[in-house]
């Protein structure tokens, strides 16, 4: 195929690239030009998608992938662009379009968050706090946008956490960094609680393959097929980095009466008997989504051992560095000297 990639160059972008040059296909690259050293040998169209879609008028392709569409409007216009130049297009969404996540075992058809049509105008191509503050239905609408524009060619990819080597949220790479240097961890809530992500690297390899097919339709994609708890994965990190971590598993009411933000200052949690602002109910099936619509379609998950230690590899490289998330050493000191006394 002729693949046209949109973005391409940062995470599960870079990944799908590399794929599909594995498989064969020729891939042109549309983005802003922030990594040029990435892939030289490629033909780069340097733009900005809000401001140079005509620099696409001339192009014809298979297919597009895009891995940067946030707004409504910036999906808009480029799938409209798009519309006579491919004959399939790849959207990279989020399972965070869901309404919430307070029951086990969403699958596509749980209702998804919305916008008003003044909402999108409003919010345009968006500031990065428009994007983050409405997040899922932005991603939500896009994927209406895309298949009103592209009907029968849209393949929406609503992805659960990615994880994996250059993962710039450090959300993952947290615990493994932390099991890594050893002694007291910090762990909250219970250690059979359900825990879902997927390799970017698995993630990139099932998405080239069925544009390939040109499958279409709306999929959750996570994993990994069989369920996974947090305690599995953190042994998992203690196995891989031969570490002598000692897991403190900390209620969760203690934690979330230190108000320790989820997500953030603790990475993969979020509180299974406490609603979280703004919220009725627990979001109790965060890491119970439905992935059998893409099983079917021969998802397949590479051994957790790897993800973990080429994800621990890859951190090695970058050096001593403040992470986006997780707590400090000393605030995870004070937490469990603590909580070991009461």
């Amino acid at each position: 195929m002729k693949v046209l990639v949109i973005g391409g160059t940062r995470f599960l972008g870079r990944f799908i690239v590399e794929e599909a040059l594995k498989q064969g296909h020729e891939v042109t690259l549309f983005n802003r030009g922030n990594n040029q050293e990435l892939f030289p040998q490629l033909e780069t169209i340097i733009g900005d998608r809000t401001e140079d879609l005509s620099l696409l008028d001339t192009g014809k392709w298979d297919a597009a992938i895009d891995t940067c569409g946030f707004t409504p409007r910036a999906v808009d216009e480029m799938t409209k662009m798009l519309a006579d130049k491919i004959d399939h297009y790849t959207y990279i969404s989020s399972i965070s379009v869901y309404k919430d996540w307070a029951v086990n075992n969403i699958d596509e058809s749980y209702d998804v968050q919305s916008l008003t049509d003044d909402q999108v105008n409003e919010i345009g191509y968006g500031t990065s706090e428009q994007i983050n503050e409405h997040y899922g239905a932005l991603k939500a609408r896009c994927e209406q946008t895309a298949e009103q524009n592209l009907p029968n060619k849209t393949f929406s990819i609503r992805a659960g956490l990615l994880v994996g080597p250059h993962d710039y949220t450090d959300r993952f790479t947290y615990w493994v960094e932390r099991i890594q240097k050893g002694g007291k961890v910090f762990v909250p809530g219970r250690k059979d609680r359900p825990l879902q992500w997927i390799d970017a690297r698995d993630l990139a390899s099932w998405i080239v393959k069925k544009v390939d097919e040109k499958v279409t339709g709306v999929y959750n994609v996570t994993g990994p097929a069989e369920m996974l708890t947090m305690e599995n994965f953190l042994k998992a990190c203690i196995e891989v980095t031969n570490s002598s971590s000692q897991l403190i598993w900390a209620d969760e009411q203690f934690v979330t009466q230190k108000e320790i933000a989820p997500w953030s200052q603790l990475p993969l949690w979020i509180p299974e008997t406490t609603p979280l602002p703004g919220q009725k109910e627990p979001w109790i099936g965060t890491f119970t989504i439905n992935i059998n619509k893409a099983l079917h379609l021969g998802l397949t998950f590479r051994p957790i051992e790897e993800t973990v230690h080429d994800t621990l590899q890859w951190d090695l490289t970058r050096g001593s560095r403040k992470k986006t998330a997780g707590l400090t050493l000393q605030l995870e000191k004070e937490l469990l000297e603590e909580y070991l006394n009461e």
